[in-house]
């Protein structure tokens, strides 16, 4: 199959992003499709007629991309484009995605994770893998997706959704509690989120926070272990902890850079607790309405008790990616897991092709 693997964006995830597409590119080539990598932001300016000839790139356009130590700075990736447009799709992405069998989608946070790459999808008739829009922007949105585990009787720590400004700060760090989490509501890879223990430290964290958005959730802090457990088609896989080498939390640099944390997968955790995080990642993926797969991070408190905290509907896909691992500790290899997730994506797409 002809397949574009969209990744990249312009969102603080892009870096990510395009280390997960690539990835994939490389694993649907073994696999023998002709798949190539296209930056979503970017797009390819220069290309020799016709277009269909990007297909047989040797190579798949895949560039020996790398995770940096710090999150991308956005308004040099907006000034790299040799024609300032604000279209969020660079020049003949559309175009490739049209001619395309199928897209798979390597994308991270704004771009591709909230719903409005698929709505394009939707409207245009092109193929994408993963959840549809509609599943992915309520997952996306933090508070939206907290109102769903509510009403799905999935515990979550006790949350309070907030818009302010600069000028508001001195008065919620007195009146919101601590220790919190602040969250930007549609963050992702801990990039805007901060887990403040005191009010100075909780100033400081809306403070850093506006870089991201004035949108938030603050939620209590609940002390215990970071676990997370992915979904793929409808089972839960192996659940992972996440144990960051800083003895901090488990944040951008913890997730991707080398030695930033120790992952432990499967986690040393009964199989009565792993069957209770899987059934609640099962259920918040089954009430959202996602498809093929996700990821669910939890807390597990000392008492034994888990909280949700949220769900991924584009987990990463890099080499150090949770679900990945996940795969692998049911014998399912890299390739494997884009076999079945590109698999179940096309048959989900011909169910829906003949409903209508």
């Amino acid at each position: 199959m002809k397949i574009v693997v969209l990744a990249g964006g312009l969102s603080s995830e892009r870096q990510v992003s395009l280390v997960s597409g690539q990835n994939i590119c490389l694993a649907l080539r073994e696999l023998g499709h002709d798949a190539v990598l296209i930056d979503m932001y970017l797009g390819l300016e220069k290309i020799d007629p016709p277009l269909q000839n990007v297909f047989s790139a040797p190579d798949g356009l895949c560039g020996g991309y790398v995770i940096q130590a710090e999150e991308p700075d956005l308004p040099v990736v907006r000034r790299s484009r040799s024609v300032p447009s604000p279209s969020m799709f660079g020049p003949n992405v559309l175009e490739l995605c049209a001619l395309a069998d199928v897209v798979f989608l390597g994308l991270h946070g704004e771009c591709g994770e909230d719903g409005r790459v698929q709505a394009v999808f939707d409207l245009l008739g092109i193929p994408y893998t993963g959840a549809g829009h509609l599943a992915s922007a309520m997952a996306m949105n933090k508070a939206v997706c907290k109102q769903i585990m509510e009403h799905a009787g999935i515990p979550t720590p006790p949350w309070r959704e907030l818009t302010y400004q600069e000028t508001d700060i001195p008065r919620l760090a007195e009146e919101l509690p601590v220790p919190c989490a602040v969250k930007i509501i549609n963050g992702g890879s801990s990039l805007g989120m901060a887990l403040p223990d005191t009010r100075e430290e909780l100033a400081a964290a809306l403070h850093d926070t506006l870089r991201h958005g004035d949108h938030i959730i603050v939620e209590q802090k609940i002390k215990g272990r970071d676990l997370t457990v992915g979904i793929l088609g409808d089972r839960y896989l192996p659940a992972v902890e996440m144990i960051p080498q800083s003895g901090k939390y488990f944040d951008y640099a913890a997730k991707y850079q080398s030695g930033g944390s120790q992952e432990i997968c499967p986690a040393q955790i009964t199989d009565e607790q792993w069957n209770m995080l899987g059934e609640a990642a099962l259920k918040l993926h089954r009430a959202l309405g996602l498809e093929v797969y996700s990821r669910a991070d939890f807390i597990l408190d000392e008492e034994g008790r888990a909280w949700c905290l949220e769900i991924n509907t584009l987990p990463g896909m890099t080499p150090g990616s949770l679900l990945p691992k996940e795969a692998a500790a049911v014998g399912l290899s890299y390739t494997g897991l884009c076999a079945e997730i590109l698999a179940l994506s096309l048959k989900k797409r011909r169910k829906a092709g003949n409903s209508l």
